[in-house]
């Protein structure tokens, strides 16, 4: 009986997972039956992030039951940083920063782009959120867009909301966040 009930369970999670829709980032279906290093893997704008979450040893985190929120620079957004920096964060002997910055851009649990306007507006236009890092971001709203504001004024606007995965929705956003 027990046996049959978590059959059951799982089929209505498998079926719940097919229900929500696969979203297109960077050329690729981001499938929400896959967890999220399984899409990002196949996103041709995020092949920084992805080299980045390998370097930082985080792979097997993020493949991980979750549910993590995880709001995801594109390349365009690393590019923005300083010239190097990105070479220079990769290096092994940089690994402690590296999963620093990347943990900043996860949060526990599933933030749907509803649950963060909802948050923003019971906040009275402004939502803080704590990090799986131990740090804060802010969400607000600039007309129709969510606005992530890290610890250190800088802001990222999210270009794609809720691409679901089995493990938890990212937030494509268009600037790398950076803690205190």
């Amino acid at each position: 009986m027990k046996k049959l009930a978590i059959m059951f369970v799982s089929a209505l999670i498998s079926v719940s997972a097919f229900a929500q829709k696969t979203v297109m980032v960077g050329g690729a279906a981001m499938y929400p039956t896959k967890n999220i290093i399984e899409n990002a893997v196949n996103s041709k704008d995020h092949t920084t992030l992805v080299a980045a979450v390998k370097a930082a040893g985080l792979v097997e985190t993020l493949q991980g039951a979750g549910p993590f929120t995880v709001f995801a620079p594109t390349n365009k957004a690393f590019d923005k940083l300083p010239k190097g920096t990105v070479e220079t964060l990769v290096k092994p002997e940089n690994k402690g920063t590296l999963t620093t910055i990347l943990t900043y851009h996860v949060v526990a649990g599933r933030w749907s782009a509803m649950d963060l306007a909802k948050k923003i507006k019971e906040g009275n236009g402004m939502a803080t959120i704590k990090t799986v890092q131990g740090g804060t971001l802010t969400a607000s709203m600039k007309g129709k867009n969510v606005i992530i504001t890290d610890e250190k004024g800088g802001m990222a606007k999210v270009t794609i909301a809720d691409v679901n995965q089995s493990n938890g929705v990212i937030h494509v956003i268009d600037t790398v966040l950076m803690p205190k």
